[in-house]
């Protein structure tokens, strides 16, 4: 009994008037959208220009994206190639099919490229976009959701994926793989962080880190999944990929640690210069501003005491004018003498 699932899309497109927009090619670029700008906020934090890990991912994206459906019709080349398919149909990436291993190793590609355009060390760009592309493929895993594709074994738990009848599926209850994948990524992206906070690591050790971390939770989930692949021993092709590329990077891990330990001083040349420029300018201004602030304050003490100074010679006048004789006064003692001496010599004469 179906207490509980996880419902499916009835379509992976909406229309918007004459545009369809695809949920699998939305999911995409939301996530390439999070890997730069988080990548961003990295780079700047690790001493780099603001701008750097986009200008890069003009290379990085084209090229995974060419690289992530070579991996899935070479690997699934029986969807395309056989008889009965069509051939065409291995252009149409928004129908779905990207692989990891194909994408993050011809990504890798573009993305040297554009970083010796640069200047810069690719190790320590894909350190900063470690995290971020965790992230990205959190996203970009919500597009099997809405193409319905990539689920588990059937199952009647309260988050089973509900799949509907449709060509090579069968209607159903199944383990919902695509929102395993996503919060697995969510978890190796925090895992990053916090190793990358805690160890200071550099020189392609923070991406190494999550390349191990997610092949390790790949293995699981793809041995849960039931679309068609090639086997391999009795396992499937991505879970001996996903062991393989575990290892390689494990060993990186440890090989990088002794060779070259700690993390770069500098990852992009002239970044740190241009900032101390700029806080210098910025200090500038500030004292500029300071500067003209006591001026204007001066400015208006010396019109307020030049105000009082006028009103104390305004108030003189009206002091010598009181301290005069007012008609009608009696003379002073001094007049009075005086003009009694003057009338005696009168008198005796």
């Amino acid at each position: 009994m179906e207490l509980a699932y996880i419902p499916s899309p009835s379509t992976g497109v909406i229309d918007l008037g004459p545009i369809p927009l695809r949920g699998y090619a939305f999911c995409i670029i939301i996530g390439v959208f999070v890997a730069v700008w988080f990548g961003n906020k990295r780079w700047v934090a690790r001493g780099g220009r603001a701008g750097t890990v986009a200008d890069i991912a003009v290379w990085a994206v084209p090229f995974g994206l060419v690289g992530g459906r070579l991996y899935h019709v070479i690997t699934d080349y029986q969807l395309y190639f056989s008889e009965g398919r069509n051939w065409v149909d291995a252009f149409k990436i928004w129908q779905g099919g990207l692989g990891i291993w194909g994408a993050i190793a011809l990504g890798a590609v573009g993305a040297w490229i554009g970083c010796r355009r640069r200047g810069i060390p690719l190790p320590a760009w894909a350190d900063a976009l470690a995290p971020g592309i965790a992230l990205a493929q959190a996203c970009g895993r919500w597009g099997n959701w809405f193409n319905q594709e990539l689920y588990g074994k059937p199952t009647d738990l309260p988050w089973a994926l509900k799949i509907s009848e449709g060509p090579n599926r069968l209607a159903g209850t199944y383990h919902p793989t695509f929102l395993y994948e996503s919060l697995w990524c969510v978890g190796v992206a925090l895992l990053v962080i916090w190793a990358d906070r805690r160890f200071k690591l550099g020189h392609g050790r923070a991406f190494a880190l999550y390349v191990a971390a997610y092949c390790a939770g790949r293995g699981w989930i793809e041995y849960m999944r039931v679309d068609e692949a090639h086997h391999v021993l009795g396992l499937r092709l991505n879970v001996w990929t996903a062991l393989i590329v575990f290892v390689l990077a494990v060993v990186y891990i440890v090989v990088s640690a002794k060779v070259r330990p700690g993390r770069e001083e500098v990852v992009e040349p002239g970044a740190a210069e241009e900032s101390a420029a700029e806080a210098a300018d910025d200090a500038s201004e500030g004292e500029d501003g300071a500067k003209k602030a006591d001026a204007v304050e001066a400015e208006d003490a010396k019109a307020a005491d030049s105000e009082a100074g006028t009103d104390t010679e305004a108030d003189a006048p009206d002091k010598a004018d009181t301290g005069g004789d007012a008609p009608g006064d009696e003379p002073k003692a001094s007049e009075k003498l005086t003009k009694k001496d003057t009338a005696e010599p009168a008198k005796n004469g």
